[in-house]
């Protein structure tokens, strides 16, 4: 689970200003449900 920045500059009242970017399917349902079949192998369920 990534998340890219861009378009980073400075500003005048924060220190930098940026955009982030992130796959909204991966950060959902589907990102979680990978944690959590990653938590469950390493547990050793799935043995």
């Amino acid at each position: 689970m990534a998340v890219c920045a861009g378009r980073l500059r400075e500003d005048n009242l924060f220190d930098y200003k940026f955009i982030g970017f992130s796959h909204n399917t991966l950060r959902g349902a589907s990102g979680g449900a990978v944690l959590l079949a990653e938590l469950l192998a390493e547990k050793g369920y799935f043995d």
